[in-house]
């Protein structure tokens, strides 16, 4: 294919990832090393989010036309392309040239997901790159018409040429219909995938009380059954073995007895890993009332200055609070770790600025491991919240209006009273109010919130049209 003035190959990388069940998906990964490629033709794929505007619409194009063409190909059949934000938009160019600039049966085969409700966050280019790269194989006016006047929007690409658009939580349609005024978006809320994030001991809890439930986690419903005993000695094991892990990675010694809240997400500003730390003094008078332990993780994009930043502060707050409250920040974050968090900590804490957090799906790993959730209402946590059942929230819903400043004093006033008042009193005095929470995790939240679900809606609502 051309991108500028070059003719680039491209080769495709076959992962075929296996199921529990048996099936079987193939995965096929875009590569242009490939002999024969300019120098700087062979790098387009080496680093993902990487590079200057050019880099990224060369990326983008390889992903989108490539994609296309690639799997023509390889002779698949393709009944419908789902675009995952707006990276992959371009595919909508490459089948407006197969069906002869025919928009309509373009959108009958595109479905949209937006993830994001950040406007600065979605893909621009200025038409003269776009030209360059593109050349006269696309008309410069059929981009404009669905990609915006000024700059080629990918978003906006995506958008006026798929049947189905979505947002991945009811709050995000709704702040996305605002970004996009005139658009019908949906909203299909995310989940995760409940085997994958559901640690060996609760997998054999479920077993032997909820036989299914692994290809049917609506199933997980049916926990009451499961004794409180059994509940807690699962997570304790899953405790046991992620403080072990910690004292092996940092030489750091946590109590099981103690009452362990978790973070561990993507570090940038807007997740805000560092309000908790926002009173020291409170959180100390805390520490007093029922011990504390903090667990902290994640990595910052390489130009994320301020998400580096906020990994500094972590460390700065920990030397400050080094001799009262025990505080641990786990290098090298990957899928591992993220497992051992999730079910291995008592409450996981979420403090994104909303409307930022479009859905976030740590939470929902927790839930399925009994672990109970303490967020601020953004994302996702809105619809799985109920007060004092499922978990607790921090500060107002984001549709209240209300100043930045009365927001943030709501926010840390729930923050602190709730966990002395409520959080620390359940756990060390009201075990088995503790443990019904957490059965509520797995009951009322874990059922609800994961990938069976979410594909069940996408196929009936997206696919099917």
């Amino acid at each position: 294919m051309w991108i500028g003035d070059r003719k680039v190959k491209i080769r495709a990388w076959l992962y075929e990832h296996q199921s529990i069940t048996g099936g079987v998906v193939p995965i096929l990964f875009l590569d242009t090393d490939v002999d024969g490629n300019a120098p700087e033709d062979r790098e387009i794929t080496d680093v993902l989010y990487g590079g200057d505007e050019r880099y990224r619409l060369k990326q983008e194009i390889v992903l989108g036309i490539g994609g296309v063409r690639m799997l023509e190909a390889l002779d698949f059949k393709i009944a419908k392309y789902h675009m995952n934000e707006g990276h992959s938009s371009l595919l909508t160019l490459e089948l407006l040239r197969k069906n002869n600039i025919n928009a309509d049966e373009v959108k009958d085969l595109c479905i949209f997901t937006t993830h994001t409700p950040v406007e600065a966050a979605f893909d621009k280019f200025p038409y003269d790159l776009v030209n360059e790269l593109l050349g006269e194989r696309f008309p410069i006016d059929v981009l404009k018409e669905y990609g915006g006047r000024d700059r080629l929007n990918m978003t906006l690409l995506a958008l006026n040429l798929s049947k189905y658009t979505n947002g991945v939580t009811k709050t995000h349609m709704e702040y996305s219909r605002k970004l996009f005024p005139g658009h019908l978006i949906m909203s299909v809320t995310n989940g995760v995938h409940s085997y994958t994030w559901t640690c060996q001991y609760f997998r054999e809890l479920f077993d032997k009380y909820i036989p299914g439930w692994a290809n049917e986690p609506e199933l997980l419903v049916r926990v009451g059954p499961i004794p409180d005993k059994e509940i807690w000695e699962a997570h304790l094991k899953a405790k046991r073995d992620l403080l072990e892990f910690i004292k092996k990675r940092t030489g750091v010694e946590l109590d099981i007895n103690t009452l362990t809240l978790g973070f561990a997400r993507r570090a940038t500003a807007y997740k805000r890993a560092t309000l908790i730390f926002s009173d020291l003094e409170r959180l100390r008078e805390l520490n007093r009332r029922g011990r504390l332990q903090l667990v902290f993780a994640g990595k910052a994009h390489p130009r994320d200055t301020g998400g580096k930043l906020m990994i500094k502060e972590i460390h700065n707050y920990m030397a400050q609070l080094k001799d009262e409250v025990k505080i641990v920040y786990l290098e090298n974050y990957n899928m591992e770790m993220a497992a051992r968090l999730t079910s291995g900590v008592d409450v996981w804490l979420n403090t994104p600025l909303p409307p930022l957090e479009a859905s976030g799906t740590s939470g929902m790993k927790a839930a399925h491991n009994g672990v109970i959730n303490f967020s601020v209402l953004d994302g996702w946590w809105i619809e799985g919240c109920v007060e004092g059942v499922t978990g607790w929230a921090i500060g107002p819903p984001p549709d209240e209006p209300l100043e930045e400043h009365e927001r943030r004093r709501r926010e840390l006033r729930d923050l602190y009273n709730k966990l002395e008042y409520l959080i620390i009193p359940t756990f060390y005095e009201r075990r088995d109010r503790w443990i019904n929470m957490m059965s509520n995790s797995i009951g009322k939240v874990a059922y609800y919130f994961n990938s069976h679900r979410m594909m069940r809606r996408y196929v009936t609502e997206a696919y099917l049209l």
